[in-house]
């Protein structure tokens, strides 16, 4: 084996490993209810025996395979979680319109779960008015930061958790106005609730 072919097989192997940690995570992720990526990475790497592996799969490459998973082996069951969760989303969405709600995360991307959260972004100067909002209606919520890079910089802004009767939860991100208009967002990162109705048909 000469100098040159030696780092192509290198390169090939770590290739097949990170497709097969890439698969192995997105099963573990659609059998076991597991939503947080860097989790199903270690597990995953740590059932190959490749727990020291440097050259883990990104979420990216997870939810390729995880879209894939479902579509081969939950094409009967995933559609119909999906869309509970899909009309969930909506509900909420036009329960906050006020705040130009986008929905984001797995539950726009088609990989969520049974066990997977709702993701909505809002939007409004006042820091107080979603918290306002939920106790005029004696909707039940946890308070808490969401850490955000805008503008170059990072910052905290506020965020509550809402849990329905269906017991998902759904985070809110209260960010300011001015990044409503930002033109970062895209069609299939960040839906509102137009794009989302589009989506239920």
């Amino acid at each position: 084996m000469t100098k040159e072919q030696a780092p192509r097989s290198q390169v090939f192997r770590r290739d097949l490993m990170r497709e097969q940690l890439a698969h192995r995570a997105a099963k573990l992720m659609a059998e076991d209810g597991i939503t947080d990526h860097a989790y199903a990475k270690r597990k995953a790497a740590k059932q190959l025996g490749a727990s020291d592996t440097h050259h883990l799969p990104s979420n990216e490459e997870i939810d390729v395979a995880l879209r894939s998973f479902r579509h081969l082996f939950q094409h009967e069951t995933h559609p119909g979680v999906l869309r509970q969760l899909r009309e969930e989303a909506l509900a909420t969405m036009r329960l906050l319109a006020e705040f130009h709600p986008y929905l984001t995360g797995s539950v726009l991307s088609g990989t969520a779960g049974s066990q997977s959260d709702i993701n909505l972004m809002l939007f409004s100067d006042d820091e107080k008015a979603v918290l306002l909002f939920l106790l005029k209606r004696d909707i039940a919520f946890k308070d808490g930061e969401w850490k955000i890079c805008f503008g170059g910089r990072e910052d905290t802004v506020p965020s509550y958790t809402l849990t329905g009767e269906s017991g998902v939860q759904t985070h809110l991100v209260l960010l300011p106005e001015n990044a409503r208009f930002n033109g970062s967002r895209k069609p299939e990162t960040h839906a509102d609730i137009a794009a989302v109705e589009v989506l239920l048909g």
